[in-house]
């Protein structure tokens, strides 16, 4: 549960498409359906109108979940002399779109269905009366010029002398008054309703934030999925391999592992380094490889006598995780770096015990992540890069088990492939832990680190689409 010392952790300012998509998707997963939010932003955008004391009133609609925004006001301003409702009758509508236009039927408004400019012409006498027009067509997810008879809507109602409300973001090209955008700004200038979504759907991660990870194209090549390279082993053998697991199962095409010890997993691609621990003597080699991948993840099982290496992968490195025996003084980094400590490593590093209180620990990770993004492990993770902070409580006391926190940094290095050093650690440690509450479903306390990688790509991959 929040408290009131968590608010301080609410990002402010414009936010884009992408992640009020995951803040909107991590609300349902907490119990608010898109219905209701749905239907608190059609209420705000009804109210704006109302503020203006018209008579008539167009509301300009298309497929989306904007669409159904503006079919929401509309039912809320059918006891007015005039509510006329313009929408596309042609290709698939959002589930809950479709469900406000059911409901509009009902009501007492004008339904006008459009399907190509001709039928946008015919209608040019509802944009002369209108006293107020919402424009409700296209909202954070448009991209790429609009489209007839979108762009003949937007057309007439620039035209037009009445003025625009645009809900949520204008449609491109659109003469808007006032711009209602809901829970945060989506452009600048924009006026704010809130909607009611949780304080948690922001600051803790969720199923929505899932929806960051890009989808792979329809013509993608080997590779398209990233290259990492795993640095660790000698005193440890299992570690490096299970972190290759880990990155494997998070989508990373080719995975190598740079170590002394070999285990045999055919998936992986074994790249010997002779001895017993890693040294200076084995810097060229790994180097190249380092040249060559999109992640290095290092550290984990490396012992502590590999610094001077560490402190060479990361000046060389384009982006790294540093996990285990990696996390020491002096700190490593790359251009751009994820750390995954855990309390007693945090410590290492920075000097200072992280707090138990949440709050507190929230703020000590932001106080530390000045040279790139912390996922400071625990019953509750942290994750900041100075800036955010995002809790994940996603994970099992099974968890103890050696092991999970190596199949992390391998989550977050294939991620970090794919997407910005924040946004991997966040999704990482929430996927890592809901694939140990999986693999704890079944097995219990004699859960093992190498039970959770079949779970990842369910969770990763297979989530349902947002609408």
């Amino acid at each position: 549960m929040a408290t009131n010392d968590m608010r301080e952790f609410l990002e402010t300012g414009t936010i884009d498409a992408g992640r009020m998509r995951a803040v909107e998707g991590n609300a349902v997963a907490l119990g608010q359906p898109s219905l209701l939010m749905m239907e608190s932003a059609g209420r705000a955008v009804a109210d704006a109108v109302l503020a203006r004391g018209p008579s008539r009133v167009l509301v300009l609609c298309g497929r989306g979940n904007n669409g159904g925004d503006g079919m929401v006001a509309a039912r809320y301003l059918q006891h007015l002399d005039s509510v006329d409702v313009v929408y596309p009758d042609y290709g698939s509508t959002t589930p809950s779109a479709a469900a406000q236009l059911a409901l509009l039927r009902h009501c007492s408004v004008s339904l006008h269905p459009v399907r190509c400019a001709a039928d946008v012409e015919g209608l040019s006498r509802l944009f002369d009366d209108a006293d107020v027009i919402i424009d409700a067509m296209l909202g954070t997810g448009a991209s790429g010029a609009v489209r007839e008879p979108l762009a003949s809507l937007v057309a007439r109602a620039n035209a037009s002398g009445s003025p625009v409300i645009a809900v949520d973001v204008p449609t491109p090209g659109i003469r808007a008054s006032r711009i209602l955008s809901f829970h945060r700004p989506k452009v600048e200038g924009a006026d704010v309703a809130d909607i009611g979504i949780p304080l948690e759907a922001e600051i803790f991660t969720g199923p929505g934030d899932l929806t960051l990870v890009p989808a792979r194209a329809e013509g993608a090549h080997k590779g398209a999925g990233g290259e990492v390279l795993v640095v660790g082993g000698g005193p440890y053998q299992g570690a490096p391999y299970i972190a290759a697991m880990g990155a494997l199962r998070a989508g990373a095409d080719i995975v190598r592992v740079a170590s002394p010890a070999y285990v045999p997993m055919p998936d992986l691609i074994y790249e010997r380094l002779e001895g017993k621990a890693i040294t200076g003597d084995h810097l060229e080699t790994i180097l190249s490889l380092v040249d060559r991948a999109d992640v290095v993840v290092c550290g984990m099982g490396l012992g502590k006598e590999s610094h001077d290496v560490v402190l060479a992968v990361a000046e060389a490195a384009k982006r790294a995780v540093f996990d285990a025996d990696a996390l020491a003084l002096p700190l490593p980094a790359a251009r751009e770096t994820i750390y995954t400590p855990h309390a007693g490593e945090f410590a290492r590093i920075t000097g200072t015990e992280p707090p138990a209180d949440l709050a507190a620990r929230g703020r000590c990770a932001k106080a530390a992540a000045t040279a790139g993004t912390i996922l400071l492990k625990g019953p509750v993770d942290v994750v900041s890069d100075g800036s955010r902070v995002r809790f994940n409580r996603t994970g099992t006391p099974a968890m103890t088990t050696g092991g999970t926190g190596d199949l992390l940094a391998g989550i977050a290095g294939a991620l970090f492939c794919r997407i910005p050093a924040f946004e991997a650690a966040c999704i990482a440690a929430y996927v890592n832990g809901r694939a140990g509450m999986l693999a704890a479903g079944e097995h219990g306390e004699g859960m093992l680190a190498t039970d959770m990688p079949g779970y990842i790509p369910e969770i990763l991959f297979r989530h349902p689409a947002p609408e």
